[in-house]
């Protein structure tokens, strides 16, 4: 689902003159930094509604962001929906390989390093059609499982215009995530969160007063 939402757009044809399996490809992610650096936004909410809360403060304040923050907070979902990375050399991290396998298996993704054997200097994550299908399947038939798609959207417009290399700084920038040890697993920061939502509300309140 976050592959689908986040992957830009492409031309299977033309790209399959050099690489003829890539003929089914309508999008791609490309490197596997981008979609960590994602991926640990969908997995912590907390974090996501951080964020959204650092738009509003840092921008023009635009009461969506407060909203948006606000739906995941005044919830359960950081509690129901987290699941924690670890904290790596070069910040959260998964093994994406299980993960993928099952939906390379399937012709849902396609996989594509570039570098030289033993030295990969960057992953691509090219979408078939067939999973984009499936994905606008689950959306249809699962309504549980729609949950993955909203917030993969959501954090893909966070998200958007910044390279993966500033997506990483910007999470180092939560004491919390760079403080982690390297193999620890990064700690919520919903109690942090849910006390900034509400600092920022009192002071709505009082200048509305």
């Amino acid at each position: 689902m976050l592959i689908d939402q986040a992957a830009e757009p492409v031309d299977g044809t033309t790209l399959a003159a050099a690489d003829p399996p890539l003929a089914t490809a309508v999008g791609v992610v490309r490197t596997q930094v981008r979609l960590q650096k994602l991926d640990f936004w969908v997995r912590n909410p907390d974090y996501l509604a951080n964020e959204l809360l650092n738009d509003y403060e840092d921008g023009d304040q635009d009461p969506s962001l407060l909203q948006m923050a606000g739906e995941i907070l005044d919830s359960e979902e950081p509690e129901i929906r987290r699941y924690p990375m670890l904290r790596y050399l070069f910040g959260a991290y998964e093994d994406l390989e299980d993960a993928l396998s099952v939906l390379r298996q399937a012709d849902l993704v396609i996989r594509r390093k570039k570098g030289r054997p033993g030295y990969v200097t960057r992953t691509d994550y090219y979408l078939t059609r067939a999973g984009q299908d499936i994905a606008a399947r689950i959306r249809k038939d699962y309504p549980d499982l729609a949950w993955y798609s909203t917030r993969a959207a959501l954090v893909v417009l966070l998200a958007d215009g910044q390279g993966a290399t500033t997506l990483k700084d910007r999470q180092y920038l939560v004491d919390e995530y760079i403080n982690t040890k390297h193999g620890v697993r990064i700690p919520s920061i919903t109690n942090r969160a849910r006390r900034r939502l509400a600092d920022i509300r009192a002071t709505l309140e009082g200048q509305q007063a």
